[in-house]
């Protein structure tokens, strides 16, 4: 992830359920760009992040039948020196994910993923799902985030669409923490970003 102190792929995302009850929707790989802003010892440092992922549900699903939302994430690398800073390590990774709207979670696989410094994790908070994982990810080494399977039951009528979380710097859907080596020692920046713009992953129709 980028903001002056680093530019590194990271994202995905989930939402859907059980049993596919239609041939899978297919969309193109995506690239989700997210605006960041690192809170440094120099100030706040704006930059960018891209993550590629491909993301799969079914085209259609009946009233209060299940499906599953894969999203999974292209390989990524951590950059080694980013504006003359070189970047120890990217670590304490959160992110947010909504519950597509017309649809109720009924939980989540998190499989795959290497070089995360831990297990990523994921829990429920009121209509978010929230996925963690600890690093820390060395500067310059390649790493993979985890696949994601969202189980949902489908509402009564409607369009299930699944996406990201996040509006602003201050109402961020992803943050994780960089450190860097600068003139100043090794300082710590907490970052915060939002997916902008925040793009239809996929998208189900119940019927």
């Amino acid at each position: 992830m980028s903001f002056a102190l680093l530019k590194t792929g990271l994202a995905a995302v989930a939402a859907t359920a059980l049993t596919l009850v239609a041939a899978p929707n297919a969309l193109a790989a995506t690239d989700i760009n997210y605006a960041c802003q690192a809170d440094t010892p120099l100030g706040p440092q704006a930059a960018s992040l891209t993550q590629t992922v491909d993301a799969t549900a079914p085209a259609t699903v009946a009233p209060g039948g299940a499906l599953d939302v894969v999203v999974d994430p292209a390989p990524s690398t951590v950059p080694s020196d980013v504006s003359g800073f070189t970047v120890k390590n990217v670590n304490t990774f959160t992110l947010k994910v909504p519950v597509p709207a017309n649809s109720t979670l009924t939980g989540v696989d998190l499989t795959g993923g290497t070089n995360l410094g831990g297990t990523p994790t994921w829990t429920q908070d009121g209509s978010l799902v929230v996925v963690t994982f600890p690093g820390p990810i060395a500067g310059g080494s390649a790493f993979e985030l985890p696949t994601i399977t969202a189980h949902l039951t489908a509402g009564a009528s409607g369009v299930i669409e699944s996406g990201l979380y996040g509006t602003s710097f201050d109402d961020p859907g992803l943050t994780f923490t960089t450190v860097a080596s600068t003139i100043l020692g090794n300082i710590s920046a907490p970052t915060s970003c939002y997916p902008d713009p925040n793009p239809v992953l996929t998208s189900t129709t119940i019927g």
